[in-house]
């Protein structure tokens, strides 16, 4: 399973990108993926093939009209976990012994 943690948004459309962020939400959510946005980006959990699928779409509904976008991505591979969007954070809070501020 992979992890793909990505932020993507237009260039030259202003202060505010609230709404390309939502309509990239409409497609993460539509892909059935498990996700958490977090203030500066999403993560979505899945096969490797799902997870870049879905970065793919969301590129392509901003071009839409869009002419120039940035995205930054970068992945966690590993073989035969899943569940670890709740998984990584449990694991360094236990470490700690104490919940941690997350968005939840």
């Amino acid at each position: 399973m992979v992890l793909l943690e990505f932020s993507i948004a237009p260039l030259a459309k202003g202060e505010s990108v609230g709404g390309y962020v939502a309509r990239s939400l409409e497609i993460i959510e539509a892909s059935g993926l498990d996700y958490r946005l977090h203030a500066m980006g999403t993560i979505v959990e899945g096969e490797i093939d799902e997870v870049l699928a879905v970065l793919k779409k969301c590129l392509e509904a901003m071009s839409a009209d869009c002419d120039r976008i940035t995205c930054s991505a970068k992945l966690d591979y590993r073989r035969g976990a899943s569940g670890r969007l709740e998984s990584k954070v449990t694991s360094v809070e236990n470490k700690l012994a104490h919940k941690l501020k997350t968005i939840d």
